[in-house]
C-alpha cells in the first residue's frame, strides 16, 4: 500500500495570480500560514511556515518549481495525529513525504484548478493517521486560499483558537 492523497480545487482567478497565492509568502501568510511563511517558493530554497494552531517553524524544502505550473516540496514527516497534547503529532527524523502543487488554467484562463498530492509516508498505522491529518490540512488550505482569492476572507483566523 503506497499512502498518498490527492486533493484538488478550482479558483476563480489566473494561473498566474492563484500560483502567486502560494510561491508568494506575503500572500501564502494572508489565508494559510497564520504565524507567517519566511521565504519565496523557488528552486532550491528553504523557508519556513509557521502556524498559530501548531505553533513553531517547519522547515520546506523547495524541490522543484516551474512558474505557474508546478511546485514539488519536501517537508519532515509527521505521524500520528495533531490532537496530540503538544498539538503537533511526532515528526520522524530523516524521514520526509513529498507534496506536489500543480496549476492547470480552465474556462479559458479565467479559473485554475489546483492539484496536491503528498505521499512518501510509512505504512504503518501512525503514518496513516499523518497521511490523514495532512490530507485535511490541504484541503483545508485550498478551501482557503479559494476564499482569500476570491473574497479577501481569512478563512482560518479564528478557526482553531
Amino acid at each position: 500500500m503506497d499512502l498518498k492523497f490527492k486533493v484538488s480545487a478550482h479558483i476563480s482567478r489566473t494561473v498566474h495570480e492563484v500560483f502567486e497565492a502560494v510561491a508568494d509568502p506575503a500572500k501564502l501568510s494572508n489565508y494559510f500560514t497564520t504565524g507567517g511563511a519566511q521565504g519565496r517558493l523557488e528552486t532550491g530554497a528553504t523557508v519556513t511556515w509557521d502556524f498559530h494552531d501548531f505553533p513553531g517553524a517547519f522547515p520546506v524544502q523547495v524541490i522543484e518549481v516551474v512558474p505557474d505550473e508546478r511546485i514539488v516540496l519536501e517537508w519532515e514527516a509527521h505521524e500520528g495525529t495533531f490532537d496530540m497534547p503538544s498539538g503537533k503529532p511526532p515528526s520522524v527524523p530523516g524521514y520526509s513525504t513529498r507534496v506536489t502543487m500543480t496549476f492547470a488554467p480552465v474556462d479559458e484562463g479565467k479559473r485554475t484548478l489546483v492539484s496536491i498530492t503528498e505521499q512518501g509516508w510509512r505504512e504503518t498505522q501512525e503514518g496513516l493517521l499523518g497521511s490523514y491529518d495532512n490530507c485535511m490540512g490541504w484541503s483545508q488550505m485550498l478551501c482557503a486560499m479559494k476564499i482569500w482569492i476570491e473574497h479577501g476572507i481569512n478563512l482560518r483566523e479564528g478557526m482553531y483558537k
